[in-house]
């Protein structure tokens, strides 16, 4: 958009959404960007609806320990990573946008509010600002089948899930030739660590720990936590 565009925009809708992604490792079949085009095919899908702006994505993004040192994965620290998501938001406040959305789409939901919170802080200035994780705005589609869902399968890294979202937003960037499959493990009893999103409410938040569970690089150098093969665009339409 120009600035023209822009202006205009505000006039009649002041609320935009923020893509927030990262740049890692999802399997061979999946593109590096994948948490990045999740949030903003989606992103675009609800501005055509109801007319809000779309700004450029966040590419690289936050992450756990346990992502450290896989191949294609791109570690921002958090400080770093804090500091950037301030400065996109004061710099949308300036443009005119006092309503923001920050719809992540990466295991970064620990980071984000943080950036939210000393934003508000610092600069005390009246506005709303959101963070969204998309998985957390739709729980009831990540059920399995013994749940009334679509998937043999809970949801975890470049998985049946995760995938099958890939092939019904973004087709054409996936190569499901390639897929492959692996078995998620741990070092306690099944139960006690949740999985990604957070979306089976166990006592232990996926990112709430070091050291239950092996990392990535050593235990899924494939890059996939789950069942690629399992994936179908449908299950997540």
């Amino acid at each position: 958009m120009t600035w023209g565009e822009v202006e205009k925009r505000l006039k009649e809708n002041d609320i935009i959404i923020v893509p927030v992604g990262s740049t890692e490792a999802h399997g061979p079949h999946a593109p590096l960007g994948e948490d990045t085009f999740l949030v903003t095919r989606m992103a675009e899908l609800v501005a055509l609806k109801v007319g809000c702006t779309v700004a450029q994505p966040i590419w690289y993004g936050s992450h756990p320990y346990h992502h450290m040192g896989m191949p294609g994965t791109i570690v921002v620290p958090e400080e770093i990573f804090l500091g950037q998501l301030r400065a996109v938001i004061a710099g949308l406040w300036n443009m005119g946008f006092r309503k923001q959305i920050l719809l992540n789409g990466h295991g970064q939901e620990y980071v984000i509010p943080t950036a939210i919170h000393q934003f508000a802080k610092r600069y005390q200035v009246p506005g709303i600002f959101i963070n969204l994780n998309w998985y957390h705005a739709i729980p009831e589609h990540f059920k399995t089948k013994e749940e009334g869902g679509s998937y043999e399968t809970h949801f975890i890294h470049a998985d049946e899930v995760e995938t099958s979202w890939c092939l019904a937003l973004f087709p054409e960037l996936m190569d499901m030739e390639a897929a492959v499959d692996t078995k998620p493990r741990g070092y306690l009893p099944e139960g006690h660590v949740d999985r990604a999103g957070n979306l089976l409410q166990r006592p232990i938040a996926w990112y709430g720990h070091v050291g239950l569970g092996p990392i990535e690089v050593a235990a899924y150098p494939e890059g996939v936590v789950g069942e690629a093969t399992l994936a179908g665009a449908e299950k997540a339409r």
